[in-house]
């Protein structure tokens, strides 16, 4: 006589499913973090009411020092032009402007003349309220 049960239950567990459910978390959070790449650089800048986040192509930091970066890279202002070139050359024209409060009007809008002559667009960082 076989008193040993028909259905065996199996007690081992399927991992596959918890993989992809990790696989697809870390792809989301990798993807949401590449669209706000924010500035190395500590400059103070304005606030405004409404801030918007725009996928950044180039950044232009204008430093109190009136000290130019692109990227992040130290440029002097005569050779703005050419890197600002350099740089959007086969990208989609975005500069986002990051400038010091403090900076005179003028030099925000060398920069943005640069960018528009190089048919890009213009946006100016800000902190909001």
């Amino acid at each position: 006589m076989d008193l040993r049960p028909k259905n065996k239950i199996d007690a081992s567990f399927s991992m596959s499913s918890m993989t992809d459910i990790v696989f697809l978390l870390l792809i989301f959070f990798m993807l949401t973090a590449t669209f706000v790449t924010p500035s190395g650089l500590p400059v103070n800048l304005p606030s405004s009411k409404s801030s918007t986040i725009v996928l950044q192509k180039v950044s232009v930091t204008i430093s109190s020092d009136l000290r130019y970066y692109v990227n992040d890279k130290l440029v002097n202002r005569n050779n703005l032009e050419m890197v600002l070139r350099n740089e959007l050359a086969g990208k989609e024209g975005v500069v986002v402007l990051h400038v010091d409060k403090s900076v005179p009007t003028e030099h925000l809008v060398y920069v943005a003349g640069i960018a528009t002559a190089l048919e890009a667009k213009v946006s100016i960082a800000t902190k909001p309220n």
